[in-house]
């Protein structure tokens, strides 16, 4: 059964305003990514999403493509967003069988709980080169087709359709710091500079480079690594002013936003989409079960054991 349109994207955008496009998506296959790659198809476009595992992001292509009659969707596997040549080659592989790349999004991450003391310099490594010098070759690979999309179609077009356009997903722990993802804040914190330089670089190209950063955001991965299953959820959604966790469909509609007429002239920015939760990180209850309380769990060594452990599985970029 295909996933209902009101998960993956709002009612106010007008059909086929990103007719004839073609969007490039790593770690399309994930929670997040994938509802973004389904808002731009059902709105119009064809899309290419990247992965490692073939079997998992070849299935999600499909299933994508059955949100709109016509919509041509390509999985490729076997994609490690660490590799330039990779990369490289998939770009190549979209334009040859799509016809062009108008939007990207960076999407491809890596996250688990870990204190400093317990964070090995190769993990750490492992999560700056996964999100950060991924997110570095995904815009290396990109940019020629940007600038080309770009200036086919120029920022305002009067018909209202747009191209040349780069989103890579972040997150807020920099913001304020977080225990237990030290190595996270400092790979986003990497990609939101990097973001930026692409802006003004780019920009005068005609592309735009923006950045969004989920908070929590309900029935994805991310949050089964981070937040423990063992406290209630009304408990944890107190946290944030709004009183909720956020939607997959919440994060599509930005994209939509940042990449559609709508957004013309926003360009090197990041757009929070958390409900304000970011303004009171100072909860700090990433990693913890209810009784844990900081700093003492950090000096008793405790971490949540309620938490789905990706290292045991295959890797879902």
């Amino acid at each position: 059964m295909s996933v209902p349109k009101s998960e993956y994207l709002s009612s106010v955008w007008a059909p086929g305003i990103f007719a004839n496009r073609v969007v490039f998506v790593t770690g399309g296959a994930g929670t997040i990514c994938s509802a973004q790659t389904r808002a731009m198809v059902h709105l119009g476009a064809d899309a290419c999403i990247i992965g490692r595992n073939p079997e998992k992001t070849e299935k999600a292509a499909k299933d994508i493509a059955k949100v709109r009659s016509g919509a041509r969707v390509i999985g490729i596997g076997n994609v490690d967003v660490r590799n330039f040549d990779n990369l490289k080659a998939a770009a190549e592989r979209c334009v040859k069988e799509l016809g062009a790349i108008d939007f990207v999004i960076a999407g491809a991450a890596g996250n688990f709980i870990a204190p400093i003391s317990g964070l090995s310099p190769n993990a750490f490594k492992t999560v700056i080169d996964i999100d950060t010098i991924g997110t570095f070759n995904t815009v290396k690979a990109t940019i020629p087709y940007l600038i080309e999309s770009a200036a086919r179609n120029p920022n305002p077009n009067p018909n209202g359709l747009t191209g040349g356009r780069i989103i890579s997903v972040s997150a807020t722990f920099h913001y304020s710091g977080m225990p237990l993802q030290a190595h996270v804040s400092a790979a986003k914190a990497a990609v939101d500079s990097l973001m930026a330089s692409v802006s003004l670089e780019y920009g005068p190209y005609g592309v735009t480079a923006n950045v969004i950063a989920p908070g929590a955001i309900e029935g994805t991965e991310g949050m089964e690594r981070l937040a423990s299953s063992a406290v209630d959820k009304k408990k944890m959604t107190k946290a944030v002013p709004s009183g909720r966790w956020g939607s997959r469909r919440d994060i599509a509609d930005a994209t939509v936003y940042l990449f559609s007429d709508a957004g013309n002239y926003v360009n090197g920015t990041t757009l929070v989409v958390d409900g304000a939760g970011w303004r009171r990180q100072g909860g700090n209850d990433i990693g913890i079960d209810e009784g844990m309380e900081y700093p003492d769990f950090l000096f008793t060594g405790q971490i949540s054991k309620n938490l789905k452990d990706g290292r045991k599985q295959k890797s879902k970029l």
